[in-house]
């Protein structure tokens, strides 16, 4: 097989690396570039464990080729708290104890944080629906729904 070389952004880093024509995104962030965070569940997109962004939209990484990231933003949970600081979402989680085995937990808050830069204000049922593509096997949903509508208050009350 060739070798593809790849220049992309990731976590507003510049980033290069070089692929095989059938890796996938997952595999090149967690193999190649120690981006271990986002998680392989499935290995078909039906769970969103691997949840990344890529130019603004929520994307299974498992699903995506990485020669396909070329010039394209992407944003992995890493790239999701600041510094020494977590991020809302990420601190919510833990105060409301939305969280178990974490294997889908990168995922989950990924698409959370999407959501929430969409929809400052989303209903639970926006939440509920946003979130349907991602699969806990351990906690249920509630805790999970209650994070993010928790943060998405304290978001509002700051503003």
């Amino acid at each position: 097989m060739s070798r593809i070389h790849v220049t992309t952004t990731i976590n507003n880093d510049e980033t290069d690396y070089l692929c095989e024509t059938d890796e996938t995104l997952l595999d090149v962030l967690r193999d190649h570039l120690d981006l271990t965070g986002s998680k392989e569940g499935c290995g078909s997109g039906d769970c969103g464990a691997c949840t990344v962004v890529v130019d603004g939209r929520l994307v299974c990484s498992c699903l995506m080729l990485a020669a396909e990231a070329e010039g394209r933003t992407i944003e992995t949970i890493e790239g999701m708290a600041g510094g020494d600081a977590l991020h809302p979402l990420q601190q919510k989680f833990l105060e409301h104890a939305a969280l178990q085995c974490g294997i889908c937990t990168p995922g989950i808050l990924v698409a959370a944080k999407n959501l929430l830069e969409r929809n400052p204000n989303p209903s639970e049922e926006e939440v509920r629906y946003w979130l349907a593509g991602n699969l806990c096997r351990c906690t249920g949903y509630d805790k999970i729904i209650r994070a993010v509508m928790d943060t998405a208050a304290n978001t509002r009350g700051a503003a």
